[in-house]
């Protein structure tokens, strides 16, 4: 593992870098134990603070755990798709909140992802992914409901959508899509549209899985993509007009 001390990037960046690219290509492997910051910082030639940062930025990447202890130190982490769903939610969070991403952009990538889920999950959804739609949808009905509540609503009904494919990479893929930029779609959105037909489209979602008609469940989310991309021109054209 190299670094470029005349580079201009920080040090410890590089640092992170070395030691993320010798895990990823496998020459640090999973529960192996890092050098110690000592060695670390001898191998690199920089103080023990910059290793130190550069241990941080690892660990706030889930790429290393550490340990406490006569046999602690820095060990290479056995990464779950738990912990790599937050990583991908704060990702696509920060591109949309530095309007990075447009809302024509990010709603046809959310829906064409989700749609790759509708045949899967009508094939392999359980009763338990249903019952979370079900159970979502008497939710969305509910006179009364704030918008806040109503956006966590619709993005439980969608994870379980995308939970019910069974391919947790698919899972993990649309976390940021669904957990990020949906909410994102539900704040642009929310004073143009319509719960009543909103609700409508999510029961047919919910019904034709439990059927088990993958074409009919991607139809109904082609029709919710063209409504909701409909509803961000409406207020883009009231924003211009003001």
């Amino acid at each position: 593992m190299k670094i470029d001390p005349n580079s201009k990037s920080d040090l410890s960046a590089q640092i992170a870098k070395a030691i993320r690219d010798a895990i990823v290509s496998g020459a640090l492997i999973v529960d192996e134990r890092l050098p110690s910051e000592a060695e670390l910082s001898e191998q690199f030639e920089v103080s023990r603070a910059t290793v130190r940062e550069a241990l941080k930025r690892l660990a706030a990447q889930s790429l290393i755990r550490t340990q406490r202890g006569a046999f602690g130190g820095a060990f290479v982490n056995r990464l779950s798709f738990e912990e790599a769903y937050g990583q991908q939610i704060t990702t696509s969070t920060l591109l949309l909140s530095m309007n990075a991403v447009s809302f024509e952009t990010a709603c046809e990538a959310r829906f064409a992802l989700e749609r790759a889920c509708a045949p899967l999950c009508a094939k392999r959804r359980t009763p338990d992914h249903l019952a979370t739609m079900r159970a979502e949808i008497f939710r969305q009905s509910q006179p009364g409901l704030s918008d806040e509540s109503w956006c966590a609503s619709d993005v439980a009904f969608h994870r379980a959508l995308v939970d019910g494919a069974g391919n947790p990479v698919l899972s993990y893929q649309l976390a940021g899509a669904v957990e990020a930029m949906q909410p994102l779609m539900n704040m642009i959105t929310f004073t143009a549209r319509s719960r009543e037909r909103i609700i409508a489209l999510h029961t047919k979602i919910a019904d034709f899985c439990d059927a088990g008609d993958g074409p009919a469940v991607d139809q109904t989310l082609e029709t919710l993509a063209a409504y909701t991309l409909q509803l961000g021109q409406e207020m883009a054209d009231k924003k211009a007009n003001r």
